[in-house]
């Protein structure tokens, strides 16, 4: 095994990042645009996936709260049933993690709308979502080192928090609330 040090790694993943960005930049505008609207027509925001990547969703939910949506964390026991006019934002990299697909199925069972973060639009999770934004990066079951230097899905998770906070970024700028209109909804039982 060949030693690394911490700024070989930050470098390796910084440019992994990069390629991620520049190739959702790249890519077909339609999905993230209907994700934007998604998220700001919805009544309420449900977020759900499965480990890391759930840990990144939570962060997108803490950034939707600021703007004043009304925002739910699946799993939580104070979450309350999904209903039409919601949206249930999941993230699976493969597509298929078996919760995450089941919550989807929920969801648009009782006709909310289901927003996916994927690598792929071909899983079974994108055949039920109302859009699905590829994330260009390596699932976490993927270890030949081809799409992604890092550990299993590493590279996607750390897409996921990117992903989410250019959707709260594009949807706080489109909005006429400043950061002082924001601030309030911050947390103050730290």
């Amino acid at each position: 095994m060949r030693l690394t040090s911490v700024a070989d790694a930050l470098d390796t993943i910084g440019r992994e990042l990069q390629n991620v960005v520049d190739a959702v930049r790249r890519g077909d505008r339609a999905p993230m645009e209907r994700a934007v609207t998604l998220l700001t027509d919805a009544e309420r925001v449900f977020v759900h996936g499965a480990g890391r990547s759930g840990l990144a969703l939570r962060s997108t939910a803490m950034r939707l709260m600021h703007l004043g949506l009304t925002v739910h964390v699946v799993g939580e026991v104070t979450t309350p049933a999904i209903a039409r006019g919601d949206v249930l934002l999941v993230a699976s990299g493969s597509g298929t993690t078996g919760g995450i697909v089941q919550a989807a199925r929920t969801a648009a069972d009782v006709g909310a709308r289901v927003l996916a973060l994927s690598t792929t639009d071909d899983s079974p999770l994108s055949e039920i979502a109302d859009a699905t934004l590829v994330i260009p990066a390596a699932t976490k079951t993927d270890r030949s080192g081809t799409a992604s230097a890092q550990y299993a899905g590493s590279l996607f998770e750390q897409s996921v928090g990117l992903v989410g906070d250019a959707l709260f970024h594009a949807m706080w700028q489109r909005g006429d609330q400043s950061a002082d209109d924001l601030w309030p909804r911050h947390a103050n039982l730290e």
